[in-house]
């Protein structure tokens, strides 16, 4: 693993906010709340599908669009690529791109600024990528016809950790996020709006440990120095800590396949949900998606991307 990689981590997570108990963060900054209405249905020059740049803090910024047909308004997915990866490399990776817009998704798969392999968490300093997300998402309130209380944010490794910290950094902006291996990468956040939550999470995840502990635990040396300096909570302590602080209730455990299990907390506030998808034995992936071996097994019996929408078709809009 890259020094430099271990190194943006450990800084992240030791500055990220803490759990329940810790004060709020502070009030997001104007343009991280929604506009009033989607004024892009009424703008005869939508965007293209392709990459796209805009222009945030100073810095360019890129994104890559994928939207269906039809006159909307419709959804929009923030889709946020993971560590040392590139919005490229998600949008093949998650399929989102290709399996959101013919369910009349908008599908937005940013890129991380240049010369950074990450995101940078909210309220940890560095370029404000909060604020970049919420101005993606005004321009494309303003450019496509979006329907701005159904936004939501997916996101893989530490963009899974990125969608999850902008559940509050946005201040209730969003309807649901969906974490893949990276729910636990932010700490619950006091003062969380009810908000649709979808998890999966593979037990023999070597990056980001199911059990919780230090990251990257196949590091050596120097780098495992560094990566001891982190300590993450075990994935389903932080799935039971977002539960207390939505007020989501009755939880039940189950199996979809030998492989997979799922734990629903049937009472979230608002019609919202709360689920966390267990696949034993699987790595740090995206499951049913492209096998990548170095980072353990993906399995076949869940697809995560299909999930993901399912559960975002059910979510309330905000």
């Amino acid at each position: 693993m890259p020094a430099r990689l271990t190194i943006l981590l450990a800084a992240a997570l030791l500055a990220a906010p803490r759990c329940a108990g810790a004060p709020a963060p502070p009030s997001p900054p104007a343009h991280a709340r929604p506009t009033a209405g989607p004024s892009g249905c009424a703008d005869p020059r939508p965007l293209a599908p392709g990459r796209h740049t805009i222009t945030f803090g100073g810095l360019e910024r890129t994104f890559l669009l994928a939207a269906p047909d039809g006159d909307g308004p419709h959804p929009v997915v923030l889709d946020l690529h993971g560590l040392n990866s590139t919005a490229a490399r998600q949008a093949i990776y998650s399929r989102l791109p290709e399996a959101g817009p013919p369910r009349g998704y908008i599908v937005a798969t940013p890129q991380a600024a240049q010369g950074r392999m990450g995101w940078t968490l909210p309220h940890t300093g560095g370029p404000d990528d909060t604020g970049f997300l919420a101005a993606l998402l005004d321009h494309l309130e303003h450019r496509m016809c979006v329907d701005p209380r159904r936004a939501f944010a997916a996101g893989m490794s530490f963009g899974a950790g990125m969608a999850a910290g902008l559940i509050c950094a946005l201040d209730g902006r969003l309807a649901g996020v969906a974490a893949v291996a990276g729910l636990n990468i932010v700490r619950p956040c006091p003062g969380a709006r009810p908000t649709t939550i979808v998890a999966f999470h593979g037990t023999a995840d070597r990056i980001v440990p199911y059990t919780g502990g230090h990251p990257f635990q196949d590091a050596t040396g120097d780098l495992r120095g560094l990566a001891d300096l982190v300590t993450l909570a075990p994935v389903e302590r932080a799935a039971r800590g977002w539960a207390e602080l939505l007020g989501c209730s009755g939880r039940t455990a189950g199996r979809l396949s030998g492989q997979v299990r799922v734990q629903d907390w049937k009472s979230c506030p608002r019609g919202t949900t709360l689920r966390l998808y267990t696949i034993d034995g699987g790595g740090h992936t995206w499951p049913g998606s492209l096998d990548v071996p170095r980072l353990g097994g993906t399995t076949r019996d869940l697809d995560a991307t299909a999930a993901i929408l399912d559960t975002f078709d059910q979510a309330p809009s905000r």
